[in-house]
């Protein structure tokens, strides 16, 4: 099989409309489990009571199965006839949503599942706004359940229009809507003889069209630092390359104190080379004994990213304590880290329905978005979130626990 590419995408919607079902009724369909795996799921359903239930494959926790709802992420290695995936289940209740924003944020595309017998509900809006905010409009959507419609042509075309309204509305263009029945197999890796008038793609079908994201190997350097190990003689500097080329030779710029040397030597594990490119986690040593630590950003002379301690963003808050803005947070981006505190809460949304609570707020609470001016302690190397993601999205902390995520949306 040739492989190109690899593609990692989320399954997200409302709790119950069978993201866990449609995966594992996938795996079966393309013969990608063990038999031992078929007849445990076969041997749990019976016990259950239910049909074979293919969601016992992913809800692998006790509780899970007996609250009936995905806790934690999953991440799943899977392939088709023209490249490899990793499908990553996202839960879909209300108290996880932390949780889902983790998965998708490590995801290229994304999968929106919606119950046909229910349509859009509160989560299902809340979680592609979510994408939305995370920069992903890279969107297959998947109407499950058709069975319980009676496989309608017209019950599929009602909720595919109030599916497409909402997305437009958030700036998400859906690239399918697919009529599937997840528990029965219906459109999800066979054309389903009980839906002839659908004549797309089946979702397995689907997934080989969704693109993988573009390499930023073509971006400026960007080099943040994760840790300094002493070698020998050597102080290695160590992180990912998440943007751009770095060489042995090259002149580069160290932020935020604006220090220039040149690049050494490139540091790979049993590995010789002179080159790094973006995804790569590599060490470098400089030319001049000037000092590295961690959240120190390497780039390049004249392209360097915007330093500063002003930063306009987009917040989602994931705490029960309400946001207020004499509280101090510490806010991470990349590597770098510090103490923070919000300047000013310009909007404040419903995150479930774009509604405006207020302007010019003095709190926000969970579940909530906001438009915030977030001011920090020690300036930061920040890029606009649709330019260089790696620094342009960023977590706020309280008492070690994270409290919000965001992205940036102005960056000079």
């Amino acid at each position: 099989m040739p492989q190109n590419d690899t593609l990692r995408f989320v399954i997200v919607g409302h709790v119950d409309h069978g993201k866990s079902t449609l995966i594992g009724r996938l795996l079966y369909d393309t013969d990608s489990l063990p038999p031992d795996k078929i007849e445990e799921i076969k041997k749990v359903s019976a016990d259950s009571g239910k049909q074979t239930e293919f969601a016992f494959l992913l809800d692998h926790l006790e509780e899970e199965r007996k609250q009936g709802i995905t806790i934690d992420t999953t991440q799943i290695f899977f392939k088709s006839s023209k490249r490899h995936y990793v499908i990553i289940d996202a839960p879909g209740h209300v108290e996880f949503v932390k949780n889902m924003i983790t998965g998708a944020s490590q995801a290229e595309a994304a999968v929106l599942i919606i119950d046909v017998s229910e349509g859009v509900k509160e989560q299902t809006r809340r979680h592609s706004y979510m994408l939305s905010l995370l920069g992903m409009n890279n969107v297959v959507v998947v109407l499950n359940k058709m069975d319980l419609a009676g496989f309608s042509q017209e019950h599929f075309e009602a909720v595919k229009k109030e599916a497409a309204g909402w997305l437009s509305s958030i700036n998400i263009a859906a690239e399918l809507f697919i009529p599937i029945s997840a528990i029965n197999g219906d459109n999800v890796a066979k054309k389903s003889e009980k839906m002839d008038w659908y004549k797309g793609p089946t979702f397995l079908e689907s997934l080989d069209t969704l693109r993988v994201r573009q390499s930023t190997e073509d971006k400026s350097l960007i080099f943040p630092i994760q840790d300094v190990y002493k070698v020998a003689d050597k102080r290695i500097n160590a992180g990912r390359v998440e943007a751009g080329i770095i060489r042995k030779g090259m002149d580069i710029k160290i932020l935020p104190s604006g220090q220039t040397t040149k690049v050494n030597s490139v540091e790979k594990y049993l590995e010789k080379t002179e080159e790094a490119s973006a995804g790569e986690c590599i060490g470098i040593t400089t030319a001049d004994s000037v000092f590295l630590e961690r959240g120190n950003i390497v780039c390049l002379p004249g392209k360097e990213p915007p330093v500063t301690d002003r930063i306009s963003a987009n917040i989602f808050w994931m705490s029960r304590q309400d946001l207020d803005k004499q509280q101090k947070l510490t806010i991470r981006c990349a590597t770098q880290e510090t103490i923070c505190r919000i300047d000013s809460i310009e909007r404040r949304i419903d995150s479930s329905t774009l509604a405006v609570i207020a302007e010019d707020a003095d709190t926000v609470k969970n579940l909530e978005t906001a438009e915030v001016i977030i001011k920090t302690k020690k300036p930061l190397a920040i890029k606009d979130f649709n330019v260089v993601r790696e620094l342009g999205r960023f977590v706020l902390v309280q008492n070690d626990n994270i409290c919000a995520g965001g992205i940036i949306t102005h960056s000079s």
